[in-house]
């Protein structure tokens, strides 16, 4: 799956950070893997960014941040960026660098055999769901301010319509077919692993409404959900509370 690991600049001592280029449906993919120095076996993390292109892009102090809480953490730059081949398309095609990205970590040898947790925030939360959609042993699903209702994101999101129609091929109107597709609420079905949701309830860049959508899906049918509001934060919690939630989560994922 590694095709190229070249050590990057850890902002922790007790990380090692490498970034790679990775095979994913044929294309030549970038991301960045965070390794725990110590050695011995870990929960494999699949951090998936939000955005697009720039925007949103993986930063090494947050994925050495999960690192540093037990894992070994790899997170997709996706298609098309920073030398990456191909072209990004939200939550189209390019899930499968996320999929590909659970495959990665299942064949590292320093991951815990059958212990692969998957998180996405904003826009990566689409990613996490599809990720846990179409690979059915990951142990869990994280998703933090995250999209889950593709027609949701461009009802709300004036700013990005024109983005959307250029990357997905059209409007809700003009192709709901696309839409739908790049929605995992209509193929929850077949997700296995327990999810935990994370959302501010004052978020402008993806409402709480999507949180609030997934987990009574989720409910309806019968699959183990777990969530937590915050009434006074947005899309991006302060550094404190940021750093609290970060232990929540990693505990969670660790009793799944």
């Amino acid at each position: 799956m590694i095709v190229k690991k070249t050590l990057f600049p850890s902002p922790n001592p007790h990380v090692k950070l490498y970034e790679i280029t990775y095979i994913s449906s044929g294309l030549r993919v970038k991301g960045l893997l965070a390794e725990p120095v110590l050695k011995g076996t870990y929960d494999g993390f699949l951090y998936l960014r939000g955005g697009i292109k720039g925007v949103g892009m993986v930063r090494p102090a947050r994925i050495a941040q999960f690192a540093s809480h037990g894992f070994i953490v790899f997170a997709p730059y996706y298609r098309g960026n920073l030398g990456g081949e191909g072209n990004e398309d939200f939550a189209g095609d390019d899930r499968q660098d996320a999929v590909a990205g659970v495959e990665l970590l299942r064949n590292h040898s320093r991951v815990a055999k059958n212990r692969i947790h998957v998180f996405g925030f904003s826009r990566g939360g689409v990613m996490a769901l599809m990720a846990g959609i179409e690979s059915r042993d990951v142990t869990s699903i994280v998703t933090w301010g995250g999209v889950s209702d593709m027609f949701l994101t461009y009802d709300e999101r004036k700013d990005m319509r024109r983005m959307m129609k250029r990357v997905i091929g059209g409007s809700p109107n003009k192709v709901p077919e696309r839409y739908e597709w790049r929605t995992p609420l209509y193929s929850l079905e077949n997700l296995e692993a327990p999810v935990l949701i994370i959302h501010g309830e004052k978020d402008q860049n993806v409402s709480v409404e999507h949180a609030y959508r997934l987990e009574k899906r989720l409910k309806e049918l019968g699959k183990r959900v777990s969530s937590h509001y915050f009434k006074e934060f947005t899309h991006y919690f302060p550094p404190r509370k940021n750093q609290e939630i970060v232990s929540l989560l990693a505990s969670w994922m660790k009793n799944q």
